[in-house]
């Protein structure tokens, strides 16, 4: 038997420092905490190092200390089964670096790992995925003008292989690590839609720029400002857009969090100060009660509280998206309109350690009235249902999937004409494949705009939510206003 070495005592006392040292999680400090637990807790690290020490001597094959320290750190954070809380190493570091500063290779696409809800298993030449207790990668949204937004991959989605390869069985790192790479590099993925559709996307990786707004004026002087990432910049440009859309003479404003994954709390606090004079915008609370605290807004605003707003809300509004709406929400500023949001109610802090370092969830977000929405969501105060596709339509669906007609379409007439479109709706039809032509010409258009490097700030001809907030902020009311018609709507249909 070999004798422990310095090296592994070394390694050792840096293991344990993951639970004792890290500046800001000192044994005095989770003494406080915890005190009965503290006794446990030495004893479990004395057996730990015992094991440790027990398996670099006596494995079969040599192992580095290095690769039991990584696998050792690794579990301990897989042991909080929390998605959010997860060690990095230095090559993560860098990554997560890159994507802080807004520039990386890549596909651009936010993901999280989910289960396989819903979709039913599928069979391949090459694989069978399985949806039972399969955690495979949900597409929270493509950033718009990416690679991945272009090739038309859409928030809901799941990544089941990346080149051939499952990601049932891949941990988030793999799944960003085999995404991200040089620009100019290919990499196919394999993408599940619900309701059963299954195709092959195969991008281009691209420098990846993370935007930040993008705002225009629509008729009848409703200002819009789609918010796709809370950075430090978002206050600012927001501020700066609100300046634009007052020169142009803007007398409602709707706010567009759809499809955002989140992003720094700092920024979506500043930004919702923008609107709100008064009173608590979120709160964070942790079993550390030095760390809880509440984000007041100040009396400085940059829009009347009396100004109409509407707040567009989807399934992949997460984050710092559902404190803004929150926030819009509870005070009673703004109308919620959509669907229900993402549901990730936790904050996580990103700390440097060794040549890595991880991130881990430190603490819960409430919003004013006091509502913590993880796992559940926001709901709107009005639905706006998306027609759900019969399964007729999902078939025809697969069939424009399998054989990229849309995208052939799109290549051969790189500019739009009506002429040729019915044309080509025509010789779609003959085809067998039978869909509603509104569907049809939607989904040319999205086509035809993710091909632009700056496509349409909105769309009202064919969002349905949108179409429904202009309606909706033309009538002027409060949001209190508006829930007493919604009741009263209610009300008048139960009647008949």
């Amino acid at each position: 038997m070999k004798s422990p070495n310095k090296r592994t005592s070394l390694l050792m006392a840096v293991v344990l420092s993951i639970v004792f040292s890290l500046t800001a999680f000192g044994p005095a400090l989770y003494a406080e905490v915890n005190p009965e637990a503290n006794a446990d807790s030495e004893q479990y690290l004395l057996m730990f190092e015992y094991l440790f020490r027990y398996v670099q001597d006596h494995y079969v094959d040599e192992v580095s200390s290095e690769q039991l320290y990584e696998g050792a750190v690794n579990g301990l954070f897989e042991s909080l089964d929390d998605p959010y809380s997860v060690y990095l190493t230095a090559s993560d570091m860098e990554d997560f670096s890159d994507t802080t500063t807004g520039e990386f290779g890549g596909v651009g696409l936010y993901i999280s790992k989910q289960v396989l809800g819903d979709i039913e298993e599928e069979e391949s030449d090459n694989n069978t995925f399985r949806a039972q207790n399969a955690p495979y990668v949900e597409v929270i949204s493509p950033i718009e003008g990416t690679p991945a937004y272009r090739a038309g991959i859409s928030a809901g989605d799941f990544i089941i292989a990346i080149d051939e390869e499952s990601t049932g069985e891949l941990t988030m790192d793999e799944v960003l690590s085999r995404l991200r790479g040089a620009p100019g590099e290919d990499v196919t993925m394999r993408i599940a839609r619900r309701g059963g559709l299954y195709f092959n996307v195969t991008v281009t990786r691209a420098v990846i720029e993370v935007p930040t707004i993008k705002h225009a004026i629509m008729p009848g002087g409703v200002g819009y400002i789609r918010i796709i990432k809370w950075t430090p910049y978002t206050r600012d440009r927001v501020r700066e857009a609100l300046r634009d859309l007052e020169d142009q003479g803007f007398t409602s404003l709707i706010i567009d969090v759809r499809g955002n994954p989140g992003g720094l709390l700092s920024s979506v606090v500043d930004t919702a100060d923008l609107f709100l004079t008064r009173g608590p915008i979120v709160s964070t609370r942790s079993r550390i009660t030095e760390e809880n605290e509440v984000f007041y807004a100040n009396r400085r605003t940059s829009v009347p509280m009396d100004f109409p707003m509407v707040v567009l809300t989807n399934k992949g509004s997460a984050s710092a998206s559902e404190i803004m709406a929150g926030a819009m929400k509870d005070t009673g500023r703004a109308i919620l309109l959509g669907d229900t949001t993402f549901g990730k109610g936790s904050v996580q802090q990103v700390r440097a350690f060794g040549n890595g370092g991880f991130k881990i969830t430190t603490s819960r977000y409430y919003t004013p009235d006091g509502i913590n929405i993880d796992k559940v969501g926001i709901d709107p105060h009005d639905f706006v249902e998306i027609e759900e596709f019969t399964e007729a339509d999902l078939e025809a669906l697969q069939m424009l999937y399998d054989d990229n007609l849309i995208a052939l379409f799109v290549e051969e007439n790189p500019t739009a004409n009506e002429n040729r479109t019915n044309q080509f709706i025509a010789e779609v039809n003959e085809r067998g494949i039978n869909l509603e032509d509104i569907l049809l010409r939607k989904l040319i258009r999205e086509e035809y705009n993710r091909n632009l490097n700056s496509p349409p700030v909105f769309d009202l001809e064919y969002d349905t939510t949108l179409i429904e907030a202009v309606r909706v902020i033309g009538l002027g009311m409060t949001p209190d206003e508006f829930i007493q018609s919604q009741r009263q709507l209610q009300l008048q249909e139960e009647q008949d």
